[in-house]
């Protein structure tokens, strides 16, 4: 006769007369239900199919039980719902929702070979910590990290999806260029003192063009701000130019990317720029007599005052001529807050203000996109020793701001959520919780009752089935 075990319940405070207890036989449920949708996108942009591709893998097909895709599909989704680190993965091994958006046909995990393994459809966090600790030079007779990726195509990946999110080819289009701190708390490979920062840390170069992530690389931070950003330019300028041709490109960027190199690259090939450029005495006596009238006007009005002075500017040794140079002569509450441009746009397209104001400062959107990958998709995961490690972190953090944002282009276009951040769109879109029931035929996601964002749900999944499947 079977033995019947008393179930042991968690109690918890009464409602009024009714008593509450709780246990852990839910059966199969999680809390990552919108993760459906990340994978409806795969389908339809085939992102993280070609990220795969960016791999070479070395290991014997024999002994193979997670390919490649399944690999780079289970870390970048798993960023994306908002797992950051590999340790999770010992958990999320045995996540069935997590095994159907990446792609696992079994995603119960009953089949795998090992006794010790059934139940767990996902590699654990030694077998994923093997992908991103592979060498450069890596082959197949290389000792367990045997799968190596090729930087230049995940670099050439991130231009290809940004042109593809485009029906045609758009007449002007900005790439804004910045750096930001990824403080190290190791003894990570290239870690250096940055006095600006005041930390240790890495200087990672990003480059933007709106929302579309084009370039993410990890530098050391003893280099300067703007070191390899020509290089980086050249390339993803190239990549756009051989599929639109006609498509006018600004650099935009702050001082720290004001170097004469940029700006001499940007003239001999046709590009302009719009960069910060440090104030100086030179300058600020450019626009002496424009700080004594906004010091005025503040003094009548207690409020900010702005005026704007258009002017060619050389200085004595470092530019090989006169550029045009934009001073804001702005006094605050504080004092004086000054503050210049250099361009290659001609005064006829765009005015002092307009160029300041409008075109100038709407660089600071890119900073929220930094902060995106940053904060909310865990790029400053870098804590593994070799710097050649942790760029692969950064690619995989990369693809999964570009996987989301593919989502967001193409799903939430036209809703109330169209503008949201990753982590809101985490939050109130993947965050579903759902149970899980398994037969011979299908997989039923029973979604909560309960939720809350249904209606933006139903409205992101007719807009991605419009989309063709990925050939």
């Amino acid at each position: 006769m079977k033995t019947e075990c008393t179930r042991i319940y968690n109690s918890f405070q009464a409602l009024g007369r009714r008593e509450i207890v709780a246990d852990f036989s839910g059966g199969t449920i999680t809390s990552d239900g919108g993760g459906l949708l990340l994978r409806e996108v795969e389908q339809r942009t085939g992102i993280l199919q070609r990220f795969a591709k960016c791999f070479t893998d070395y290991r014997d097909e024999k002994r193979i039980e997670h390919s490649v895709l399944s690999l780079v599909s289970q870390r970048v989704i798993g960023l994306a719902l908002g797992y950051e680190d590999l340790n999770d993965h010992d958990h999320l091994a045995k996540d069935q929702m997590l095994a159907i958006a990446v792609g696992k046909t079994d995603p119960t995990g009953m089949s795998r070979k090992c006794e010790q393994d059934k139940g767990k459809p996902l590699a654990g966090k030694s077998t994923l910590n093997r992908l991103e600790l592979t060498a450069a030079d890596a082959t197949a007779q290389s000792p367990y990290k045997k799968i190596v990726v090729s930087p230049e195509a995940v670099d050439n990946l991130l231009v290809d999806v940004f042109l593809e999110m485009h029906s045609e080819a758009p007449a002007r289009i900005i790439l804004d260029v910045d750096a930001t701190d990824d403080p190290l708390h190791g003894n990570q490979e290239g870690k250096f003192f940055h006095g600006y920062y005041k930390a240790y840390c890495y200087l990672p170069l990003y480059i933007f063009c709106g929302d579309h992530l084009l370039c993410a690389r990890l530098r050391q931070a003893s280099n300067d701000g703007a070191a390899g950003t020509v290089e980086e330019v050249e390339r993803i300028v190239g990549r756009i130019r051989a599929c639109w041709p006609d498509t006018r490109i600004i650099v935009r960027g702050d001082s720290g990317f004001c170097r004469e190199e940029l700006m001499v690259w940007c003239e001999d090939h046709d590009v302009d720029f719009l960069l910060g450029l440090a104030r100086n005495r030179r300058l600020e006596l450019e626009i002496a007599e424009e700080l004594a009238l906004a010091k005025a006007l503040y003094q009548c009005s207690e409020k900010a005052s702005r005026v704007f002075r258009d002017f060619c500017y050389k200085p004595l040794k470092t530019w090989r001529w006169h550029r045009r140079v934009v001073g804001k002569a702005e006094h605050l509450g504080k004092g004086a807050n000054p503050r210049f441009v250099v361009t290659s746009l001609k005064a006829g397209e765009h005015d002092a203000r307009e160029l300041y104001e409008k075109m100038y400062c709407a660089r600071g959107e890119m900073e929220n996109r930094i902060k995106e990958q940053q904060l909310m998709l865990f790029a400053d995961r870098t804590s593994t020793h070799k710097m050649f490690s942790n760029q692969i972190r950064l690619y995989f953090s990369s693809l999964a701001y570009v996987l989301v944002q593919a989502l967001r282009q193409l799903g939430l276009a036209g809703t109330d959520m169209s503008k949201a951040q990753c982590d809101t769109i985490r939050l109130k879109l993947f965050k579903i919780g759902a149970k899980i029931r398994i037969t011979v035929r299908k997989v039923w996601i029973s979604f909560a009752d309960g939720y809350p964002y249904r209606r933006i749900f139903d409205q992101v999944l007719v807009n991605i089935e419009k989309i063709p499947l990925w050939a």
